[in-house]
C-alpha cells in the first residue's frame, strides 16, 4: 500500500470519497491513507484497506489455504476500541483492566474488554448502532473474518505480519513467566499497513458466525458462536498468528475479548471525488484541524 497514488490508481484502489464526510482530519503517510473519527473528544484513527486478494488460512497447511478476494475497500480502526472510546459512546466502562483496578491498573487508552459480541453489534443499544450518530452516514461494522485476516496479514505470507516469529517487543502474549494483562493501544510496533496490535493483546470479535463444520472440530455447543481473531495477552504467541481462528458465544464477556470496527462508505465504488494530487506531496494532509494533535499522532 502506498499513499502516493496517481489519479487512476486513486479511482481504482482508493475510497469512493476522500476525505470521507465523517473525518475530522485526514492524510497519507508511509502506511497509506488515514482518516480520524472524533467522538465526544475521543479520536480514533482509521486506515484505508484497499481491495485485493490473499491466501486465507494456515500457511503451515498450504493445501488448505483458499485464494480469497476482498472486492471492496473499507476503513479499519488502527487499534482495538479503547476504553475511552467505548465510554464516550456507551457511558460506562465494563473493562477489568481499568483505572479503577488497583491490582492490575489499566487506562483509558487500554483496549476495552469484557465486552460481548451482542454488546458491540445488536440494536438498539449496541456500540456500533450508537456510533452511527458520529459517522455521517457510513456504516460501522465488525470486519468479517476474511477482511480481518487480509488486514492482519498486510500483504505478507508469513505466520505474523512481522515474520514467522515474534517477540514480546512486537506482540503482547503470555510470556513464559505467566501473568500479564493488556497493554495500551499503540504500545507496540505497527504492521506494514499501519495497524496496531492485530496480534495479541485482546481477541477481536468478527462479524461472522462460525460454520457448524468448524464448530464440530472444537466441540459444538449448539450455540451460534462468533469468530474471534488475533490471540490475547493470556495466550501463547502461537495463538496470535494471522491465520488462527477461535470462537465464542455472543453473550460471552471475559478479560481477553475486545474488538476493532470498520466503516464502509455508502457511496458507490469507483466514484472520482478525490482532491487533485499535489506535486511532491502524494496525498496531502487533511484540512480542518489537520494541523492539530489529532493529525500529528
Amino acid at each position: 500500500m502506498n499513499a502516493i497514488l496517481d489519479p487512476e490508481a486513486w479511482r481504482r484502489r482508493g475510497p469512493a470519497v476522500f476525505p470521507p464526510p465523517w473525518a475530522s482530519a485526514w492524510g497519507g503517510d508511509r502506511f497509506g491513507l488515514w482518516a480520524d473519527l472524533a467522538v465526544a473528544g475521543v479520536v480514533q484513527r482509521l486506515r484505508w484497506i484497499e481491495p485485493g486478494s490473499f491466501l486465507m488460512g494456515d500457511e503451515e497447511q498450504p493445501e488448505g489455504q483458499v485464494l480469497t478476494t476482498i472486492d471492496a475497500g473499507f476503513w479499519l480502526a488502527d487499534t482495538a476500541c479503547t476504553q475511552a472510546l467505548w465510554l464516550a459512546v456507551m457511558g460506562r466502562n465494563p473493562s477489568y483492566f481499568s483505572e479503577a483496578n488497583d491490582r492490575q491498573r489499566g487506562s483509558a487508552q487500554h483496549p476495552v474488554e469484557c465486552v460481548r459480541w451482542n454488546d458491540v453489534v445488536l440494536p438498539p443499544d449496541g456500540f456500533l448502532v450508537r456510533l452511527q450518530a458520529f459517522t455521517a452516514g457510513a456504516a460501522p461494522k465488525l470486519p468479517t473474518e476474511a477482511e480481518w485476516e487480509y488486514a492482519c496479514r498486510a500483504g505478507t505470507r508469513t505466520a505474523y505480519s512481522f515474520g514467522d516469529r515474534v517477540t514480546s517487543e512486537q506482540v503482547n502474549y503470555l510470556a513464559e513467566s505467566g501473568g500479564g494483562m493488556t497493554v495500551a493501544v499503540r504500545s507496540l510496533p505497527a504492521s506494514p499497513w499501519g495497524l496496531y496490535e492485530m496480534h495479541g493483546n485482546v481477541w477481536e470479535w468478527c462479524a461472522d458466525a462460525v460454520d457448524r463444520a468448524w464448530r464440530s472440530t472444537q466441540g459444538d455447543t449448539g450455540v451460534s458462536e462468533r469468530a474471534l481473531r488475533g490471540g490475547s495477552w493470556s495466550n501463547d504467541a502461537g495463538f496470535a498468528r494471522s491465520a488462527i481462528r477461535f470462537a465464542g458465544a455472543p453473550d460471552r464477556a471475559i478479560q481477553r475479548l475486545g474488538f476493532r470496527f470498520a466503516l464502509r462508505s455508502t457511496s458507490p465504488a469507483g466514484a472520482t471525488e478525490w482532491p487533485a494530487p499535489r506535486s511532491g506531496a502524494g496525498v496531502a494532509a487533511g484540512r480542518g484541524n489537520s494541523a492539530g494533535p489529532a493529525a500529528s499522532r
